[in-house]
C-alpha cells in the first residue's frame, strides 16, 4: 500500500534496504501463524530475494467466465501502486519488470478472461478516485474492503489480509489490541491507506482518556516507513499483515506484534461496474484449478486464502 517512487534506482535502493538475498518468503495469516513467527515457503528467487517462480503463464482462458464480460471488452487499464515490500508490487533488478502477488493475480485473471491488461503506475491514494473518472478500469493495490470505500467502490475479493503492527525488538510493546496503547507514541504508516484512516479516526481515544495523543507519521514509500522505525523516529509501524511479516523476517532487530483487524482484499472498480461478475468467476476458476494456491505459496501468504470470491461483501467485523 505504497506510492511509487520517482525513479527505478530509488525503488531498487528501497528494496536493498528491506530484502536480503534469500529464497525464503515468510507466510502470514491467522491460525498457527498468529504467533508472529510465521512459516516459510520455498520459491525460486532473484538475487534481491524476490520470488520469480512462474505460476501464471500456463493459465488457460475459461469461456464461461469470459462470456460474463461486457460486450466488446478485450483489454483493461489497471491502476497499481509500486514500491511496497513483498508480497506487494515492486520491480525486479532490471527496474522495469513488475512483480508481486497483485501482479500475479491480475495476470492470471486476465488469462482466464482472455483480455489484455495495461498496468499503469499511480500513487496509492490516487487510484480509487481515478476509477470513478474512468482513467482506470480496475485498481489493484491490496485494497481492503471497508464500509467507507463501499460507498463509492465495488470489489471482487481474492485474499484476506488486514491491519497489523510491528516494532523494534527492544520495544516494551508486546501486542496492540486497543489503539489507546499507542498514546504518546509515533506511529508510522502509508499515506492514503486504511491504516492512516483508522489511526486518524481513533486519535481521540488518547485525549478522551486524558493522555497524550499518538502522532501519525505518513510516508509515501515503504522504505521511508521502515527507516523511520529503525532509526528511532517512529515507535511502531501499522501496515498490512502480509507486508509486516515479510519485512520483519528480512530486517534485523524488528518484531511482529499482532494482527489488529482482518479485511477482505479485492480488485477495485467504479461503483456499479459490469466487470465484477466476470472477475469473480475468474477468481473462482483460479481457486478450482489450483493456480490460486500456487500464487499464495509463491508469496508465502497461504494464511490469506479465501474459500470463495465475493462481490462487495460488508467489511469484516473482528
Amino acid at each position: 500500500m505504497r506510492t511509487p517512487s520517482h525513479t527505478p534506482s530509488r525503488l531498487l535502493a528501497s528494496f536493498a534496504l528491506i530484502t536480503s538475498a534469500t529464497v525464503l518468503v515468510t507466510a502470514c495469516g491467522s491460525g498457527s501463524d498468529d504467533s508472529g513467527s510465521g512459516s516459510t515457503a520455498q520459491a525460486a528467487a532473484g538475487s534481491d530475494g524476490i520470488p520469480t517462480t512462474d505460476v501464471v503463464s500456463g493459465v488457460q482462458k475459461d469461456e464461461a467466465a469470459a462470456k460474463l464480460l461486457p460486450p466488446g471488452v478485450t483489454s483493461l487499464t489497471v491502476g497499481t501502486s509500486v514500491g511496497s515490500t513483498p508480497p506487494g508490487t515492486s520491480y525486479l533488478e532490471d527496474g522495469k519488470t513488475l512483480v508481486g502477488q497483485d501482479v500475479d493475480f491480475t495476470n492470471a485473471v486476465a488469462k482466464v478472461l482472455g483480455v489484455e491488461v495495461d498496468q499503469q503506475q499511480a500513487s496509492f491514494e490516487a487510484i480509487l478516485p481515478a476509477l470513478d473518472s474512468g482513467k482506470y478500469d480496475v485498481g489493484v493495490s491490496n485494497f481492503g474492503v471497508t464500509t467507507e470505500r463501499l460507498k463509492t467502490i465495488d470489489f471482487v475479493t481474492y485474499i484476506n489480509d488486514g491491519q497489523g503492527f510491528a516494532t523494534r525488538k527492544d520495544s516494551k510493546l508486546a501486542k496492540v489490541t486497543d489503539l489507546a496503547q499507542l498514546c504518546g507514541l509515533n506511529v508510522a504508516t502509508g499515506a492514503g491507506t486504511t491504516f492512516e484512516a483508522t489511526l486518524e479516526k481513533n486519535a481521540h481515544l488518547c485525549t478522551d482518556a486524558g493522555k497524550k495523543a499518538y502522532k501519525v507519521q505518513t510516508y509515501s514509500e515503504s522504505s521511508a516507513v521502515w527507516s523511520s522505525l529503525q532509526q528511532g523516529r517512529s515507535d511502531v509501524v501499522m501496515s498490512t499483515i502480509n507486508g509486516l511479516r515479510y519485512a520483519v523476517a528480512h530486517q534485523d532487530g524488528l518484531k511482529f506484534l499482532n494482527e489488529f483487524h482482518r479485511l477482505d482484499v479485492g480488485f477495485a472498480f467504479k461503483k456499479g461496474t459490469k466487470l465484477a461478475p466476470a472477475f469473480q468467476a475468474a477468481v473462482e476458476k483460479l481457486i478450482a484449478d489450483g493456480t490460486y494456491a500456487k500464487i499464495l505459496k509463491k508469496w508465502g501468504t497461504t494464511g490469506s486464502a479465501i474459500a470463495t470470491s465475493q462481490i462487495s461483501p460488508p467489511e469484516l467485523k473482528n
